[in-house]
């Protein structure tokens, strides 16, 4: 047996296995009274660490790292003085009982029996034994598997590493995917949020434009409410029609209310009071003569409230050629009207009274126009209504269209509005009339030319928006007329003469019995110079101006004889 000192001549130490790592093992032993062998580089020692601490000293065959490897145990000379390979049997290939034995994966000897393994090894840790008992005869290594792990150091998976991983995997997708579902709800929480936004602010808006907002709202005549009449969206255009062959206006405004989508045609009697340029009082049809399109639109807008966009003057020609351009009209007709043109009282009327009668443009013309005798104005003011409605049934709806029919009669007198602004107003009309959400009403004016809050609310406020302001009424002249002429009709004509000439008329009744000549009475020597006017605007003479009794509330009397000539008929 061979002794081995370590590298310092210490201790001698004994190889007992290998480390996972492939490294030899050792342990110490106590140094044996025997020569001091020379240290071998090359771990020819034959003591080594004891790994279970027993304190004895047990003979380790060296490991020789260049011995060729047999599996079967032999060496391949068979000298029985070398080293013996490798013998997974722990049998050597010579038989020699001195010799060492080799590798013993499980830990045996031949000799000793088991012995312990080392524990928390990997790989298999061979053990040195005693020497091996002479046997009679060499026996044949038994035939076994070979199995890789018997050999190799492996690695066994950490499966709890793999648990781990897969836990924080788990967890890192879990907490991932609830932030992710909560980015969704945050996100659709919002999107709802504007969506509800949205609808609630178009309800409004739809409300508010159909007039069904609680507190906006009046009552339009077909159930149910709308929009308040002031915030209405309004356009409005004035058109006077002037009978160019004896001199008479009439005034009519057209509205198109685009938030109640509704088309109204209102009809201004000629006796309403205006203010004139000059700040004294006067009517619509001494304004329409005298002041034109534009003074006239601004005394209509202060008396009513509301804002006209435009003036359309339409003269009877021009009316003909329009009834004509849209290919007749059909009205109801409410009077026989004459032939103009006729030479004989009897000849076969112009226009016959009837339902659905189609009328050219002269016969329209001559219904518009005509007044029957004791008829007041108002009478003629709604017929020219009538053939203004028959008018946009037939015309076209399109803007294009309707302005080449403007175009085409070349009369608009009033600067501020175009061709085209006239064309496309009249085709909303005209839809609004074809659609039947189209009407016809007459300003209420009391006799004095004035509005009240009572009688032309209907209208002002509802169809226009606006509110009444009729001109001070203080500093105009008031005159009281009583019919004596045997002539009923004579009464409007008087009063619409004084209107139009700046005075305020009273309605005084007519006399029980007609008398041939008029008479003017003022009662105040300061009321003498009114009196005289008075007489010259009615047509009467100076003489028939006298000082005598008036009503309380008038400055002027007037009682009209058999000799009073109205100016117009």
């Amino acid at each position: 047996m061979n002794d081995r000192y370590d590298a310092y001549g210490g201790d001698q130490y004994e190889l007992v296995g290998y480390d996972e790592y492939g490294q030899p093992v050792y342990r110490q032993v106590p140094p044996q009274q025997s020569p001091q062998q020379p240290y071998d580089s090359y771990a020819q020692q034959q003591y080594g660490y004891d790994p279970y601490a027993t304190g004895q000293q047990q003979p380790v065959q060296s490991y020789d790292t260049y011995a060729p490897y047999d599996p079967y145990g032999q060496t391949a000379t068979g000298d029985p003085g070398a080293a013996p390979a490798y013998d997974p049997y722990g049998q050597t290939a010579t038989g020699d009982p001195g010799a060492a034995p080799a590798y013993d994966p499980y830990g045996q000897t031949a000799v000793s029996g088991q012995q312990p393994r080392v524990a928390e090894q990997t790989a298999y840790i061979p053990q040195q034994s005693g020497p091996a008992e002479e046997e009679p005869e060499q026996r044949e290594p038994e035939q076994r598997d070979y199995r890789t792990e018997q050999f190799a150091f492996v690695e066994d998976p950490d499966d709890d590493s793999e648990d781990v991983i897969d836990w924080l995997n788990f967890t890192e997708n879990r907490t991932e995917r609830r932030e992710e579902a909560k980015r969704r709800a945050r996100s659709r929480m919002v999107a709802l949020v504007v969506v509800l936004a949205l609808v609630a602010v178009g309800g409004v808006g739809y409300l508010w434009y159909a007039g069904k907002l609680p507190g906006l709202s009046s009552s339009d005549g077909k159930g149910g409410t709308t929009t308040a009449a002031g915030a209405q969206k309004r356009d409005v255009v004035v058109v006077h029609l002037h009978n160019t062959k004896n001199g008479d206006t009439a005034t009519a405004l057209l509205v198109d209310n685009a938030t109640t989508k509704q088309g109204t045609t209102v009809l201004l009697p000629n006796s309403l009071a205006l203010t004139g340029d000059d700040g004294t009082t006067t009517t619509l049809a001494k304004s329409v003569e005298d002041d034109g399109s534009s003074g006239t639109r601004e005394a209509l807008d202060t008396v009513l409230g509301t804002r006209i966009q435009g003036t359309w003057r339409l003269d009877t020609p021009y009316l003909q050629n329009l009834v004509d351009l849209v290919g007749n009209i059909d009205i109801d007709t409410n009077t026989d009207v004459p032939d103009p043109s006729a030479k004989s009282k009897g000849a076969a009327p112009l226009v016959n009274k009837g339902e659905s009668q189609t009328l050219s443009g002269k016969m329209a013309v001559a219904y518009a126009t005509y007044r029957g005798s004791g008829e007041a104005q108002n009478a003629q003011l709604e017929r020219f209504g009538q053939v203004m409605q028959g008018v946009l049934r037939k015309l076209s709806s399109d803007a294009g269209a309707a302005t080449i029919t403007v175009q085409t009669l070349q009369q608009i007198l009033d600067p501020s509005m175009t061709d085209k602004d006239l064309g496309t107003f009249l085709a909303g009309l005209a839809d609004l009339a074809k659609g039947g959400d189209y009407k016809t009403a007459l300003l209420p004016v009391q006799d004095d030319g004035t509005l009240t809050a009572e009688t032309s609310a209907s209208v002002v406020k509802d169809v226009l928006g606006g509110t009444a302001k009729s001109p001070d009424q203080g500093a105009a002249v008031r005159v009281s007329v009583q019919n004596a002429t045997g002539v009923k009709d004579n009464t409007e004509k008087a009063r619409v003469v004084l209107l139009n000439g700046g005075f305020t008329f009273l309605e005084g009744g007519t006399a029980g019995s007609a008398r041939a000549t008029s008479e003017v009475v003022y009662a105040e020597a300061a009321d003498k110079e009114n009196a005289t006017e008075v007489a010259k605007t009615l047509g009467l003479p100076t003489s028939a101006v006298t000082k005598g009794k008036v009503t309380t509330n008038a400055n002027v009397a007037v009682i009209l004889g058999q000799d009073y000539k109205p100016s117009s008929s």
